[in-house]
């Protein structure tokens, strides 16, 4: 069995990776709040966490691991989208789930084992709220219902901050009815627009922590191997899940491993809508980029980095991918190849992984390299249809005439219109190759007939 190494963000080191029980792995990763289209932000973890879950199964078996993905469906996002839009908060939720498996799954992602909507365990979040109420680690205010940070010794610990600390730097929301500024939510009152749930606490929704602590729970015990996530969670999302978690069960550990993504830019940027460069999802796909190229770039750089979308590295994935998907047409696929095996093992080296497929695509093994892709989501046949180049016959003709002028010129000693032509062919994304037999030329996935007009 293959050895799996993992950055923990808990220990801040690399370790090697030991489930709790190798016929039941268990990973559990914080899913999206479902009001809007997931920006290209949002598919970092659902790649770096699919590719994971792909690993985990090639490792202990399909069946032997268990991947659970949540969708927060009670938010007051949520709640202004419906109040803005005038609709029924679960219709809103049910179509943004169904689009968010549309782009995720046009990204080669596999579906979660289980995807529980947080407003299917309500109870089981009030059971773990009155639990931690009754051991003195939450207490009732004003409606509220809040946790006792003071009361679990260990708070702080995966952010690696002291809780005076983190009252300095974070915002914290100022209320009266909070011992410590620190305290947070885990039931609050709703109003008659609000959804809410009754609860010895009065009618109410729950906080946002507790939802993922409860359903983690419930679905995979009171310890369980990985949670995963955005960087942007550690602090207070995943430092409060943690103290909840093992305040509710002090006999469980909860999650073992930690593990987080870094954040993504575009063209060296904080993607923002103020800076113009923010985009859904769905944005590229209608754009005609595919989503097995925006994989193929996400998976370029290491989780634990920043991941800089540009248009360079997108242009070079899909001719990269059209190459690969030529090299492997009505090829079965063999065996992984052990090196891509190894580099995904070694913390999930997917850059190395990738420099492996180039290997393997250099040294002609179709089959080793179709199947080394399949592992990491990429060339599967779900995801094709969209490599073949679409050129018109006009368009074949007139590449065809501009290579016979360029001979003609050269055969004319007009080498600056030989230079020309041949620069222009080459922009146009025509390979244009001297033989000892003529010319040969071909069109490389970069072609654009649009470039040739001025060649005319």
């Amino acid at each position: 069995m293959s050895a799996i190494r993992l950055r923990n963000s808990l220990s801040r080191e690399v370790e090697l990776f030991v489930p709790h029980d190798s016929r039941n792995v268990r990973l559990y990763v914080c899913g999206p709040t479902v009001y809007d289209r997931a920006h290209l932000g949002n598919a970092r973890p659902v790649i770096v966490f699919d590719t994971l879950f792909r690993l985990l199964r090639r490792v202990y078996g399909e069946e032997h691991v268990t991947y659970v993905r949540n969708f927060t469906d009670v938010d007051d996002k949520i709640n202004a989208r419906a109040a803005e839009t005038g609709r029924a908060i679960r219709d809103i939720t049910t179509e943004t789930i169904g689009w968010y498996h549309q782009d995720m799954g046009a990204l080669g992602a596999l579906r979660p084992t289980q995807e529980p909507r947080a407003t299917e365990w309500i109870g089981a979040m009030k059971d773990m709220i009155a639990g931690l109420v009754g051991s003195g680690h939450a207490y009732e205010a004003e409606g509220h219902v809040l946790f006792a940070v003071e009361s679990y010794a260990d708070y702080g610990r995966l952010s690696g901050r002291t809780v005076e600390d983190m009252i300095a730097g974070a915002r914290v929301e100022v209320a009266p009815y909070k011992r410590n500024p620190m305290d947070f939510v885990l039931w609050k009152p709703s109003d008659e627009d609000q959804p809410g749930w009754e609860s010895p606490w009065g009618r109410g929704r729950p906080g946002w922590h507790i939802e993922c602590s409860a359903m983690a729970y419930e679905l995979l015990g009171e310890s369980f191997d990985i949670h995963g996530g955005g960087n942007d969670l550690m602090f207070p999302h995943h430092e409060n899940e943690i103290a909840q978690s093992a305040c509710a069960h002090p006999g469980g550990g909860f999650a073992r491993y930690w593990v987080h993504n870094e954040m993504l830019q575009v063209e060296g940027k904080k993607m923002s809508k103020s800076l113009g460069n923010f985009f859904t999802v769905r944005d590229l796909l209608d754009e005609g980029i595919p989503g097995e190229v925006i994989r193929l770039v996400m998976l370029g750089t290491h989780y634990s980095k920043p991941m800089d979308w540009t248009a360079k590295k997108r242009e070079e994935a899909e001719a990269t991918l059209r190459k690969w998907r030529a090299m492997t047409a009505d090829v079965t696929p063999t065996e992984v190849a052990p090196e891509v095996l190894e580099a995904l093992c070694d913390d999930l080296n997917t850059a190395g992984a990738i420099a492996e497929l180039h290997r393997l695509a250099h040294e002609g093994d179709a089959g080793g390299l179709l199947a080394s892709a399949e592992m990491l989501g990429l060339l599967g046949p779900d995801l094709a249809g969209w490599e073949a180049l679409e050129v018109t016959d006009d368009a074949r003709a007139l590449v065809q005439r501009l290579v016979d002028e360029r001979v003609a010129a050269r055969k004319a000693k007009d080498f600056a219109r030989a230079d020309a032509l041949r620069d222009g062919l080459a922009a146009a994304g025509v390979a244009v190759k001297d033989t000892g037999g003529g010319v040969e030329w071909e069109l490389t996935p970069k072609f654009d007939p649009a470039r040739l007009e001025g060649l005319r």
